[in-house]
Parts: C-alpha cells; sequence; structure tokens
C-alpha cells in the first residue's frame, strides 16, 4: 500500500466557524461532525478536522493544489468577503497574486490566523505533465 495523507487536526477557537469559513473560501461541500470534530472534507479524500483548545491556537500554514478554474473561484470568494491577501507567505506584497512555478498561488489568513495558501502548480513545477482539471 502507498502511504497517503489522511487527516490533520486545525487547532481554532470555533470549530463550527473556522470549518464553515474554510468550506465556503474553498467551494467545498459543508462540513460534517465526527466526535470532537468538524470536519472539512476534500477531493482526494483528506480531511481537515476543527477542533477547539483552551487559549490562542498556535498559528500553522495549510496549503491547497487547486485548478486555475478553482482558483479564479476561490480568489473570487475571498475578494468578496473583503479578506486582505497576499502573494507571499510572508505577507509583503498585499493584494497581489504570485506566479511561481509557472501558475498562480496567494495567501490569506483563516479567522485564528492560520496562514492558508492556494496555488495552481506545486512548488518545483508540475511533474512529467500532471495537471489538475
Amino acid at each position: 500500500m502507498a502511504v497517503e495523507f489522511n487527516h490533520t487536526i486545525v487547532n481554532c477557537t470555533d470549530k463550527d466557524a473556522s470549518a464553515r469559513f474554510l468550506a465556503y473560501i474553498l467551494g467545498v461541500g459543508e462540513p460534517s461532525s465526527y466526535g470532537p470534530f468538524a470536519v472539512v472534507q476534500l477531493a482526494n479524500g483528506t480531511t481537515l478536522d476543527f477542533a477547539e483548545g483552551q487559549g490562542q491556537p498556535h498559528r500553522q500554514h495549510y496549503a491547497f493544489l487547486v485548478s486555475e478554474e478553482e482558483f479564479d473561484q476561490i480568489h473570487a470568494r475571498i475578494v468578496d468577503r473583503g479578506l486582505t491577501y497576499w502573494a507571499d507567505p510572508f505577507h509583503r506584497s498585499e493584494g497581489e497574486i504570485n506566479t511561481n512555478d509557472g501558475g498562480r498561488g496567494l495567501y490569506w489568513d483563516d479567522p485564528d490566523g492560520h496562514n492558508l495558501e492556494i496555488l495552481t502548480v506545486p512548488y518545483g513545477g508540475w511533474n512529467q505533465g500532471n495537471a489538475l482539471g
């Protein structure tokens, strides 16, 4: 069996609000519940399981590989919500989109300050012509 990434726990202050925020921005299905988690399901079977902790969560980085069409849709939802976005993970190039590795990418923050990223081409470019539909 090949090793595949299955899920991660995202610590947050309000699991339902954070999961709904991400699901809306990414344009994926409504979050579900599983035990103490609010679960966001991604197309490749991976889930982000939101859990409430004590105090302010340690900020993490989550990156999502998307198609060009999905990028445009997500970018539009970010703009419609009036969210600030950047071309870089250090938040220096506000309101810009990067074109690294021949694709496009941008970063924005979730309600707890997690640094979220969408990109259309993986770092280092596509391997042997693989592409998202």
